[in-house]
């Protein structure tokens, strides 16, 4: 294994690696806040809430 750090530069590729990491995330946080379902922030849009009280009163 320790032949392998020595065709790449250690501190280089843990900074890519780190770099590649935080770039997934990044990605995969924004992808999740534009869901209805997984948005945090806003929380589900409006126009579901009307659709699922328009069901409740449906129902009642």
């Amino acid at each position: 294994m320790w032949k392998v750090w020595l065709l790449f530069d250690p501190r280089r590729t843990l900074v890519a690696l780190f770099t590649f990491l935080f770039v997934l995330a990044l990605l995969i946080h924004f992808i999740l806040l534009s869901t209805d379902r997984f948005n945090w922030l806003e929380g589900p849009s409006t126009a579901t809430s009307a659709v699922e009280m328009q069901l409740d009163t449906a129902l009642t």
